[in-house]
Order: structure tokens, then sequence, then C-alpha cells
């Protein structure tokens, strides 16, 4: 019998499961052979503070000092650029980010084309983000891995759930393998599986939809310099960014699919690199790897934490879109507070956890997506 079962052991799940077991028995459930398999592992590894939309900057500002704190973070900086056309996209960028805390400069075709070598001079227009940084993606999912061991969370892996029910006051748990546990509380930190999960317990689904995200790993030539900036298309076009002498590009697709072992489509990948020559005029010399992952967002594109209102003890921890890694440390801390009854402390008391909760799906009063 344990106090919290949460189900999925990517970031979300061992974030949460890290930031809870001081208190609580946990058992971790992953379906999958080890955990991250899924979005966690295939992550582009950028924290990027507009990175979700104005209503996830509280999660992603909350998150940075520990982060940096932990030596999760190397400086990278990140440029929106666009061409002359683009600069009402541009200010209203800047506008839709005035006052949340987010650090714009603008700046000049001169200084634009001194941060991105090759760019090609039609692209005039951009936003600078200084505060940008890579993160050590596989680096912060086992720091929380094995911050949850050391407190005595369960984790076990190839245990895909088949079954929940709520009987006597707590869930019971079955997985396709035939083993069982109980809960008092269940966690649904399933990410692009969290309404199967959710139908499995007889909970209705929120919405939440997996989007495939495709990434690309090119060698051009001249080589990219290791300091260029995360480049970012001011209207979602596509982005790309430096590392180990290669560049990642994706061309920011969201494509619905069912949740499964995402693989990126070949289409994909040639509408990247046609988007990529239309802004530089680097050589590709080679494709050398691609992926896809799934990205898994809410109606209204906002995390979902907190109890369900209809279904005793059913904990959603989910919906975290591409955003989920870069907020995962202010995200486990108040999904934990909120789960536990427990005060805010320093790094979730700017934080309006009741733009997250479940009920606004319940209720109607979710907002549009932003």
């Amino acid at each position: 019998m344990y106090d919290v079962a949460i189900i999925g052991a990517g970031m979300a799940g061992a974030g949460l499961a890290a930031e809870l077991a001081p208190h609580a028995r946990v058992l971790l459930l992953e379906a999958e052979d080890a955990p991250g398999y899924h979005a966690t592992g295939r992550s582009a590894a950028f924290w990027e503070e507009c990175y979700g939309g104005p209503g996830v900057v509280p999660l992603t500002l909350a998150s940075g000092g520990y982060l940096k704190d932990h030596g999760f973070l190397t400086p990278r900086g990140a440029l929106y650029v666009g061409r002359a056309e683009d600069r009402a996209a541009m200010d209203a960028h800047v506008e839709t980010f005035a006052g949340t805390g987010v650090t714009i400069e603008r700046l000049s075709p001169s200084a634009l084309a001194h941060k991105v070598p090759h760019i090609r001079p039609d692209w005039t227009e951009a936003l600078h983000q200084p505060a940008c940084a890579d993160i050590d993606v596989a680096g912060l999912h086992q720091h929380y891995l094995a911050l949850a061991r050391r407190h005595g969370v369960n984790i076990i892996c190839r245990a895909r759930v088949s079954a929940l029910a709520r009987d006597g006051g707590a869930w019971s748990i079955r997985t396709e393998g035939g083993a069982s546990w109980r809960a008092a509380i269940c966690v649904n930190a399933a990410g692009a599986w969290a309404d199967t999960v959710a139908q499995l317990a007889g909970v209705r689904p929120i919405g939440i939809d997996p989007l495939r995200r495709t990434v690309a790993v090119l060698r051009v030539e001249p080589q990219a310099p290791a300091d260029l900036p995360l480049v970012l298309d001011i209207n979602g076009g596509f982005y790309f960014k430096p590392d180990a002498g290669r560049l990642w590009l994706s061309p920011h697709d969201e494509v619905p699919s069912a949740p499964t072992d995402a693989a990126p489509e070949e289409l994909d990948v040639a509408i990247a690199i046609d988007r990529f020559q239309q802004v530089t005029d680097w050589k590709i010399a080679a494709v050398e790897r691609r992926w896809a992952g799934l990205r898994s967002f809410a109606p209204d594109r906002l995390p979902v934490y907190g109890f369900d209102a209809d279904a005793e003890g059913f904990f959603w921890f989910a919906g975290q879109g591409g955003f989920g890694i870069q907020t995962a440390p202010a995200a486990a801390r108040l999904g934990a507070q909120i789960l536990l009854g427990n005060a805010r402390d320093a790094m979730t008391a700017a934080i309006d956890a009741a733009a997250y909760t479940p009920s606004r799906f319940r209720d109607g009063t979710a907002a549009r997506p932003v």
C-alpha cells in the first residue's frame, strides 16, 4: 500500500516523485524499459523564457534558479528572427510578454548578421533573449530519479498500467504483466497517454492531444560556430541551434498523433531543410540523424496540475507541451505542494496555481489558447 502511485517516469513523474518522497511513500511506474524514453529523451534541450506563452512564463522563471544552481544550464542566448514584413509580428511578440519578467532586446540588422553568420540579407529583424540557455536534460532527469531513490521511491519499469479502479478508499492498479498495487492517490503523469490513463480509471478525459515535433541533425559547411544562439522564426516556421559541431533543426511542426513511439516523417525533414535554406546560405553536407517526439497539450495549452473534482484521489500532472523540461523544477515543487496541501515556498510563491487546475475544464473557465 502506497500513499501515492505516479504513472509515468519521464521528467514530470520523476520530478514529482522526488519532491513527494520525503513526505510520502511513493510508487513510480514506467511502461517502458527505462524512464524518459519518450518526450523527455527527445527534448530539444533549451530553456527559453517565452516558450509556451505568457501563461507558462511564471513556471519557467521560477525554475531558472534551481536549474542554474544545480549546474543544468549553459548560456546560449536566443534570437527571434524575421524579414521586414515581420515587424508587426515582432512588435506583437514584445507586447505579449511585456510585464512578465522576460528580457527581450531589439537587435540591428548588423548585430543580427554578426550573431548568425550566413543568415541571408533579407532577414533583418531580430529580438534577442540573452537569458536563453541549453539544458542538460539527461542530467536533470537522472538528478530527480536519484533523489527519488534516495528517499525510498519504488521505481518499477516495464509496468504498463492496464487497469485502474477506486475501491475501499484507494486505487487498485494493475499492469499488463499481472502485477498489482494499491495507493491512496493516483497521479497521472503519463504525458501523451494522459487521457488514456484517465479513461482506464473511469475519469473523464480533459482532451490532452499529442502533437509530433521533428528534429534533424545537420552537418553544415562551414561548421556552425559553437556560440551560435538558438534561432527561432518569429512566425513559428523553424528553429535551429548548434550542438557538438552540428546543427539541430526543427520545422516547428505540430502534427496530431495517437500516443505512440513517434518516428520522423521524411516530408517534415524536407520542409525543415527548405525553410533553413530560405533563412541561411549554409551548405548542408549531410543529414546525420533525425527523430520525433510527442508534445502533449491541454485545450488551452497550459499545464494541468491538481486533483480531479469528479474522481477521488485522482491527480493530474500532465499537458506540459514542449515546455515540461524547462519548467520541471517549479512544476514538481508546485505539484507536490498542491497534492500534500502544503504552503507555497520561495520558488512557487509567485505562481498562480489556479491557472493550472483541472477544474477549469469542468466548469468552463479554461481560457482560449495563447
